[in-house]
């Protein structure tokens, strides 16, 4: 039997990417009723493709549940710059589960974790099984690659992809998996909005952790580090590990799931079913 593959979908960050690139001309895609379905009906096309792309035995898609996490418990600021979510985009956050959901592939989220922790979770629960691509557009679950897990991170348009390995992870940015959380540790993200150390941006972190390999390896030999550098990270040791910490995927999030249940093979009626009450036509095609 050929090699089983799984894979995970970062519902959100997919979900996300459909709606921004269909709601900047300002029209949104509504159904007759006028309920906003752009971003569910860019989230099939982007989802259909992943799987026409990569082929999968096996499909999950995770979300994030709300915007309280753990994370938020241990640094207030965490994410605390992202804007709510567009008033149009809030009843399609439902309705992009009901459509995944007519595909029978399981919706896995849990409150208090992100959907990186259930991703990171489920490919170190399920890499033994099977082969894993992860679907996303988030450059922080590059932490996750090993010699069973790649990532795909999306490109701009419809499928175009840069696939991570251990490899090309190593051949483009020369770092390893765990690097990549000690240079989030250092530079800080200013999209999830935690600091890592003032005045260390990305290039001097890189640097360091090439030099140092670790931050562990860094802090043993600050004597070696310019006067300026050392003077900056002892000023910030307490955030340096906080912005490390929140950094970190946690792959032992409270979820789980049976490979079983996660086939891909999809009782094309039902999805039928769904696409006409969203009123999706142009997508008929897609699920033959």
């Amino acid at each position: 039997m050929s090699e089983q593959r799984l894979l995970l979908v970062d519902g959100m960050a997919i979900l996300f990417r459909a709606y921004f690139a269909t709601a900047f001309g300002g029209s949104v895609r509504k159904t007759s009723a006028g309920v906003p379905v752009n971003a569910v009906h860019g989230f099939v096309r982007y989802f259909m493709d992943a799987v026409k792309t990569f082929n999968p035995t096996h499909v999950i898609c995770c979300w994030d549940m709300g915007s309280t996490t753990f994370r938020t418990s241990q640094y207030d600021g965490y994410k605390a710059n992202r804007p709510s979510a567009p008033e149009d985009m809030i009843p399609q956050f439902d309705l992009v589960k009901e459509v995944v959901a007519s595909f029978d592939v399981p919706n896995i989220g849990i409150e208090g974790f992100e959907a990186d922790d259930c991703i990171g979770t489920l490919a170190a629960a399920f890499k033994d099984q099977a082969e894993i691509v992860v679907v996303t557009g988030d450059h922080d679950l590059l932490q996750l690659v090993d010699e069973r897990v790649s990532i795909a991170i999306m490109k701009k348009g419809i499928g175009n992809y840069a696939v991570y390995t251990p490899l090309s992870l190593m051949e483009e940015r020369q770092l390893t998996p765990a690097q990549i959380i000690d240079i989030k540790g250092l530079m800080g993200d200013t999209s999830d909005n935690y600091p890592g150390v003032k005045g260390i941006g990305e290039k001097t972190a890189h640097k360091l952790i090439q030099e140092h390999g670790s931050i562990e390896g860094l802090l043993a030999n600050l004597d070696a580090v310019s006067k300026t550098i050392r003077a900056k990270i002892e000023a910030d040791l307490d955030m340096l590990h906080l912005s490390r910490d929140l950094a970190t995927i946690r792959c032992d999030a409270p979820v789980s799931a049976e490979l079983d249940v996660c086939c891909w093979a999809y009782n094309r009626d039902t999805v039928l079913r769904k696409f006409e009450e969203l009123e999706f036509k142009s997508l008929l095609s897609l699920i033959s």
